[in-house]
C-alpha cells in the first residue's frame, strides 16, 4: 500500500476551493460541475473535479471520503480517464433523495448504474478501482465492512490511464467533500472471492 500525496497530480477542472490538512483533503465543488456524455440528456458535461495521477496496469487505487451528501446528484469517488470520450466515474451519488453506489462508464456515450446504500450516510466510504487484464473492477465498502462489487467495465490494457479522487455538484454551490485517504494497493486477484 502506498499513499499518494494530495499535492500530486493535476485537476481536470479546478474546484472552487481545496484545503489540505493532517486529516485529508477538503474539496469544494463548483456549482453545475459534472461529467456526462450525451445519453438520454443530450448534453456533454466535462467539468468534474478530478485529481489525476498515472494509473498503472495491475494495480488498484482506493479513495476514502466522509459521506454527508444532501442535494440532488452530489457525488464523490474515483475518476478513471483514458481520454475526453473514454472514462469512468464511480462512487456514491445522491439521486432522488437517497445515496447510491454507482458508476458512469463512458465510451463516446455514457451509461449509468446505481444501487441504493441505506445506512451508509454519515460514515466513511472507500471506493476501489482495480485495473487488471482488459477490465476495471470497482468495489466499495463502508467503514471496515466487507467489499461490495459495484461494476466490471472494459478498459484497454495498453491504454495510458490516469485516475484519482473526484467530486461534482451539479445542483448546488456549497458541496465540500472530505477525502481522508488516497492510495495505490495491489490489484484484486480475482473477480470473485474464493470460498
Amino acid at each position: 500500500m502506498t499513499d499518494i500525496d494530495w499535492n500530486s497530480g493535476a485537476w481536470t477542472t479546478p474546484p472552487a476551493r481545496v484545503e489540505i490538512t493532517d486529516d485529508g483533503m477538503r474539496v469544494t465543488a463548483v456549482e453545475e460541475s459534472d461529467a456526462w456524455r450525451i445519453t438520454s440528456y443530450g448534453f456533454i458535461h466535462d467539468t468534474e473535479h478530478a485529481l489525476l495521477v498515472t494509473f498503472e496496469q495491475n494495480s488498484a487505487m482506493e479513495v476514502a471520503f466522509h459521506l454527508d451528501f444532501e442535494a440532488q446528484f452530489d457525488q464523490a469517488g474515483i475518476f478513471v480517464k483514458v481520454d475526453d470520450t473514454t472514462w469512468i466515474k464511480t462512487g456514491v451519488e445522491r439521486s432522488d433523495g437517497e445515496d447510491s453506489l454507482g458508476a458512469v462508464v463512458t465510451r463516446g456515450m455514457s451509461d449509468w448504474s446505481l444501487s441504493p446504500i441505506p445506512g451508509w450516510h454519515g460514515r466513511l466510504v472507500t471506493i476501489r478501482a482495480s485495473r487488471s487484464g482488459d477490465a476495471l473492477t470497482i468495489r466499495a465498502r463502508v467503514d471496515n465492512e466487507a467489499w461490495r462489487l459495484v461494476r466490471v467495465a472494459p478498459l484497454d490494457p495498453d491504454a495510458a490511464v490516469t485516475a484519482g479522487p473526484m467530486c461534482c455538484a451539479p445542483s448546488r454551490a456549497d458541496l465540500t467533500v472530505h477525502f481522508t485517504s488516497w492510495r495505490v494497493v495491489e490489484a484484486d486477484e480475482s473477480l470473485h472471492p474464493e470460498d
